[in-house]
């Protein structure tokens, strides 16, 4: 019967056979200068016993673990599930296992989670950031001892190290003049942390967007949050409570662009898309699902996880051809549904 109370090692194995540890070690290998009968009752009570070989430090005598740690803001948002699936196709083809955390978009929560990565010794590190960061001390020790990091959608320019990302400014810039050519005038936009380069460029793109058509941005119009459902309600609340309104709407993400458009449908008078346009980002599933479906940009999670994998070892395999960190950037399409079809 298996002690479960206890990790059952080769000493313990070898103490019930009143053997020494190499032999059960030898045994368990099926090493030449073990006999069969011994091979044998040294498998028996191990299997009886419980006893189960440790990979981690197996792996850490040959100086690999084969293993590749995950860290992510929220394992429950679309995307993100969507860049594990990706990360885990690639690493499982490769006989790598994926460990995954999650921060919570907290920063000490991050810190907490590398440190742990770096102590079990994973081979290389996908890190999507989380929303509060705005240090990255954390992330020296494996900068410095040569291990594989790679940044996946939410990185850090701060750290010279290889990035999957996309091309936020020009998804936002065609988000913003879709509404534009569809006649909407006064666009507003519910905008991410600003620390983060992605949320940036995205708010970047969308005044682009406004000053190459004519229109002046306008502070009022823009509502930054960590753009949760409850967030899209709340700046929906705002935004259509001033004096002058906005008449669309572009969000950094479906999730705060579906509770904008709850808000606006539910509380107020307005119309979607007829009197309000609403363009979202990410492209998932509630996006078809809400009614009208949302206008979004189509955000390739899964290629860019699995592309991050595929960066992570070759770099563990050092088959890597360049030592220069390599930013790699997918394009985006923008999906044109009923909630900014004006015309």
């Amino acid at each position: 019967m298996k002690n479960r109370n206890k990790n059952i090692t080769i000493y313990d194995v070898a103490h019930a056979l009143s053997v020494s540890a190499t032999t059960v070690s030898r045994a368990l290998k099926d090493h030449h200068s073990i006999g069969k009968d011994t091979k044998k009752k040294v498998k028996k009570m191990a299997l009886a016993m419980g006893y189960e070989p440790n990979a981690i430090a197996s792996g850490l005598r040959k100086k690999k673990t084969h293993t590749i740690g995950v860290l992510v803001s929220q394992i429950n948002r679309p995307f993100i599930s969507s860049l594990i699936s990706g990360i885990e196709e690639v690493a499982n083809k490769n006989k790598y296992h994926v460990f995954i955390t999650q921060s919570h978009d907290s920063y000490e929560k991050e810190v907490e989670d590398i440190k742990a990565f770096y102590n079990n010794r994973v081979d290389g590190l996908i890190v999507s950031l989380a929303m509060e960061t705005k240090k990255y001390d954390h992330f020296l020790p494996f900068l410095k001892n040569n291990y594989p990091l790679v940044f996946a959608d939410r990185v850090t320019y701060e750290i010279e190290t290889d990035k999957i990302v996309v091309d936020n400014f020009e998804a936002a810039f065609k988000a913003t003049s879709h509404l534009i050519q569809q006649g909407y005038k006064r666009i507003g936009h519910l905008a991410g942390a600003q620390q983060r380069h992605m949320y940036k460029k995205r708010l970047d793109g969308y005044t682009a967007a406004l000053i190459k058509h004519g229109i002046q941005p306008e502070e009022s119009l823009i509502y930054y949050s960590n753009l949760s459902q409850q967030e899209g309600w709340n700046g929906a609340k705002l935004l259509l409570g001033q004096t002058v309104k906005p008449d669309a709407v572009f969000a950094a993400n479906d999730t705060s662009a579906v509770g904008f458009m709850q808000y606006a449908e539910q509380l107020t008078n307005y119309s979607i898309p007829h009197n309000l346009g609403v363009v979202g980002f990410n492209n998932d599933p509630i996006s078809s699902i809400v009614r009208p479906k949302l206008t979004t940009i189509n955000h390739p999670a899964m290629e860019m996880g699995k592309k991050a994998a595929e960066l992570v070892l070759t770099k563990i395999s050092g088959n890597s051809y360049t030592t220069i960190p390599q930013t790699i950037t997918f394009n985006t399409d923008l999906i044109i549904r009923e909630s900014s079809m004006k015309k």
